[in-house]
């Protein structure tokens, strides 16, 4: 296929040409299916190699963001369902991101553009090792203001839900807050993502048509688009189409 990649390149080009940064979605969430069923298609790599590969993809992603002005981005990387996967799979993720959120204390690439890398979900659930990966990550990059890398770990959208609802029952329960005074910002203050802007484009990879219990309360208003390619197999043109679909659509809100 080596023939094609001027072809591509060149496409590239033609859809680049035609975005319009003043319309580009200031956060992108992305749902990276795909990776199990790249490596059997590849047919002669392990399960974990397939995801070593979708960390690949991750970082040219990240890449084009920064270069076409995407300021947030949000990532599905494990559910609280993925830990009923094989256990020499689960366990070899975790060490997977023990490994990677270590690497951005170091990463040039994350500090160079001022990343702010943050977990969501029930980190509990992880094992130590990797909690501490992760809080190392974070304060790491705590200080940064211009862009932002949301790692959903450990995350499953309708707990989410019920873990606010809990929190603000707690308040209620403590006199701190009125039951008559709960609205969308207290519900939003108590989730996972508390203080992050919601998505304005979400990209699901794989063919797969559905959010999977991905960021449920936020995702009420915005764009889908699911592409076909397998996540370790993005292509720059893939992700290019995907915005090139959120700005010819009309954004109608409560509609």
């Amino acid at each position: 296929m080596e023939f094609l990649k001027p072809i591509y390149r060149l496409y590239e080009w033609y859809i680049s040409r035609n975005l319009r940064p003043e319309n580009m979605p200031k956060h992108v969430a992305i749902i990276m299916d795909g990776n199990r069923r790249f490596t059997k298609v590849q047919g002669n790599i392990d399960t974990i190699e397939g995801h070593k590969k979708g960390v690949g993809t991750l970082e040219r992603v990240l890449d084009w963001c920064v270069d076409l002005g995407i300021e947030i981005v949000t990532v599905y990387a494990f559910s609280t369902e993925n830990f009923n996967r094989p256990p020499e799979e689960v366990e070899g993720l975790m060490q997977l991101f023990k490994k990677n959120f270590e690497e951005i204390t170091s990463n040039q690439k994350i500090h160079k553009n001022k990343v702010q890398v943050r977990a969501v979900g029930k980190l509990e659930l992880l094992p130590e090792d990797v909690r501490e990966a992760i809080k190392k990550a974070e304060e790491s990059t705590a200080s940064y203001n211009q862009r932002r890398l949301n790692i959903a770990i450990g995350y499953d959208g309708r707990m989410e839900i019920v873990d606010a609802i809990k929190k603000i029952v707690n308040e209620v329960e403590s006199g701190k807050l009125d039951v008559d005074d709960i609205d969308e910002n207290i519900v939003n203050r108590n989730l996972y993502t508390a203080g992050m802007e919601d998505p304005n484009l979400i990209i699901r990879t794989s063919g797969e048509e559905r959010l999977s219990g991905f960021l449920l309360w936020q995702s009420s208003y915005s764009e889908l688009y699911f592409s076909n390619s397998l996540w370790p197999a993005l292509r720059k043109v893939d992700f290019l189409r995907a915005l090139r679909s959120y700005q010819q659509r009309e954004r109608r809100f409560g509609v």
